[in-house]
């Protein structure tokens, strides 16, 4: 009787590659499998369990270091939730500060879009400000000013 599922199984369970389930391993977050008389890996409830968690914490784009911190947190139930909140609390001002930076991005691409005048690609405000890296073509970008290729 077996007393556990292949890493293949257990991949298609939980909608991962096998090559992932290896490296979690190798990272310390999930415990070394059982093995079978034919040495293939076998893994239980309590893998799928804490690869369920572990999928769920990349979801929310935590880093191995903050899951491995949660895990042993898990792992060590007596106490309060301050350290767990904690790291949320770390990881949520990781996020605004992402976002803050994607905000400012969308700014500069929106500037940059707006460098053009559908004219012809020879005069493409676009491509002449991605190819001019220099105080004028990020002052043109930022302006919205269409610029025209030089020697035309």
């Amino acid at each position: 009787m077996k007393s556990g599922v292949t890493i293949g199984e257990l991949a298609r369970q939980l909608q991962c590659e096998p090559a992932t389930i290896r490296y979690y391993e190798q990272e310390g977050l999930l415990p070394a499998p059982a093995r079978s008389s034919g040495n293939y890996r076998l893994y239980g409830a309590v893998h799928q369990e804490r690869l369920a968690f572990i999928r769920r914490c990349r979801s929310l784009d935590m880093t191995l270091e903050e899951i491995r911190t949660l895990l042993r947190l898990h792992d060590t139930p007596a106490g309060n939730c301050a350290p767990v909140s904690s790291v949320l609390d770390e990881h949520i001002r990781h996020v605004a500060g992402r976002i803050n930076e994607l905000r400012a991005l969308q700014r500069q691409l929106t500037q940059l879009r707006d460098s053009c005048a559908h004219e012809t690609r020879d005069s493409c405000g676009i491509l002449w400000a991605l190819a001019h890296d220099n105080e004028a073509g990020t002052k043109a970008m930022r302006a919205g000013v269409h610029t025209h290729r030089r020697g035309r």
